[in-house]
């Protein structure tokens, strides 16, 4: 379920930044100095929107093809190495910093900026959660809702403490054998893969450092990735691996790399700034060095 919200990102990113392209004048990217009730109304009302044509496709489009039961509770934690986990986190982060952004487009205080445009991600994933809960096929996890907590509570904390956003969660992907293994599972399609197969997805915590360390001579867009991946992953647990002896061997990746901050190239087009932002959800390919929990270390010139 979690592969699904991660989609759900692009979505609202795209789906926010027609909203604001109005006559696609670039002044209509510009955020309002003080509270403009109609940008206001119109971010609220997308974002309604966009919550229960959610929640209610999903309701009808996936949740109904499998049986319902009471709602429950169900412990996941130790399915695909947390890579679900860092996925939730990843989502939360994001659906709540392109709330905020919206928000503060409109004009919006600060102080509700965080209050009601941040945690918009932990609202929205909260109610599939629910979804979940009602599902024979799956079930609400506390797991899940802690992971969306913590994506929330990063982007706050950071608006509170810096003000900016200088640790930015993103995303990377390449293909990888095991899709083929079990393609029902893990994707028939490059499409598929991208949101089934956790072995190619990579997380990254993004940091600038600039932002840290303000020294003129390093670029300002500089940025330092760590990552974490997964790979021999067939099924959520090793119990389906147990009865096949040729199974390959799940084990974690920790990654060290270079990105970009996309937000901090200088450009004077706003609108130039909103597509920037919404790569910025990317790891840029860079060299990378790898350690894997199987003791090995790699060097990538060019990882993705």
């Amino acid at each position: 379920m979690t592969l699904k919200r991660i989609f759900f990102i692009f979505i609202i990113y795209f789906f926010s930044n027609n909203l604001l392209a109005q006559n696609k004048l670039d002044d209509c990217f510009i955020p309002s100095d003080s509270l403009n009730l109609i940008r206001k109304k119109t971010v609220l009302i997308a974002e309604t929107s966009f919550t229960i044509a959610s929640v209610i496709g999903l309701n009808q489009l996936w949740y109904n093809d499998y049986p319902r039961s009471n709602f429950h509770f169900i412990n996941d934690n130790k399915e695909w190495l947390q890579m679900d986990k860092i996925g939730h986190l990843f989502s939360a982060y994001h659906l709540g910093n392109v709330s905020k952004n919206a928000l503060k487009w409109s004009g919006v205080s600060k102080k509700n900026q965080l209050l009601y445009g941040a945690t918009y991600g932990f609202v929205f994933l909260t109610a599939v959660e629910v979804l979940d809960g009602y599902s024979e096929q799956w079930g609400a996890s506390n797991g899940d809702l802690i992971a969306n907590a913590t994506g929330t509570g990063l982007l706050i904390s950071q608006e509170i403490l810096w003000k900016e956003q200088r640790i930015v969660p993103k995303f990377s992907f390449h293909t990888t054998e095991f899709a083929s293994q079990r393609p029902n599972l893990l994707g028939n399609s490059i499409n598929e893969q991208i949101l089934k197969d956790y072995n190619g997805q990579t997380y990254w915590l993004s940091a600038n450092i600039n932002s840290f360390f303000k020294q003129s001579k390093i670029p300002n867009w500089f940025n330092i990735a760590i990552g974490y991946g997964a790979e021999g992953m067939i099924a959520g647990n090793d119990s389906f691996e147990v009865n096949y002896p040729n199974s390959p061997k799940r084990y974690r990746q920790f990654y060290l790399s270079f990105d970009a901050d996309l937000t901090k190239i200088k450009t004077k087009s706003q609108l130039l700034k909103t597509v920037l932002s919404v790569f910025n959800t990317i790891k840029i390919p860079a060299p990378t060095v790898e350690f894997t929990g199987v003791g090995t270390i790699k060097f990538h010139y060019f990882y993705f």
